[in-house]
């Protein structure tokens, strides 16, 4: 009975060690007004749009958030875990195209979004597609050498 709950407690182990690759990215930008005054300490609402092929391109993906700004106008985001309005974050095909992040923003916590930016996204987000690999299996490489034979285990 010792075993078994030891190999349990193996088994559970085992499975928090394989590494998988999350579902959402960082996100930060200083947010200032239209004064262009910084948002300091102060709830905004924001929109983000992830765009296929160029900076106009169609919306594969859109979310919104709620967050506060720091004393120096910055937020912080993970995308991929605000309220989804459209699409499937993990299905984005980040390998099939160039994508762009599109966020809107209101300044006052609500959804008037009364300022917007455009970037192309780079490298990093790039790495969610290397967790299917992207291309096909290689060929079988040679057998090994037979192993030596293991000790008889006592009987139970």
């Amino acid at each position: 009975m010792k075993k078994l709950y030891s190999l349990i407690v193996c088994l559970l182990l085992a499975t928090g060690v394989f590494a998988q690759a999350p579902e959402k990215m960082s996100y930060q930008a200083v947010i200032r007004d239209l004064n262009n005054q910084l948002v300091t300490n102060q709830t905004i609402g924001m929109e983000v749009r992830i765009l296929e092929g160029s900076n106009t391109g169609i919306a594969v993906y859109i979310e919104t958030h709620t967050a506060t700004t720091n004393a120096n106008g910055l937020v912080s985001l993970q995308i991929g875990t605000g309220d989804v309005f459209y699409g499937d974050f993990p299905s984005i095909d980040w390998g099939a195209n160039s994508y762009f992040i599109m966020t809107k923003t209101d300044p006052t916590g609500g959804t008037n979004f009364t300022i917007e930016g455009v970037s192309q996204l780079m490298s990093v987000p790039y790495a969610l597609y290397a967790k299917s690999s992207g291309g096909a299996t290689g060929p079988q490489g040679p057998t090994g050498a037979q192993g030596i034979q293991g000790l008889t285990g006592a009987t139970g």
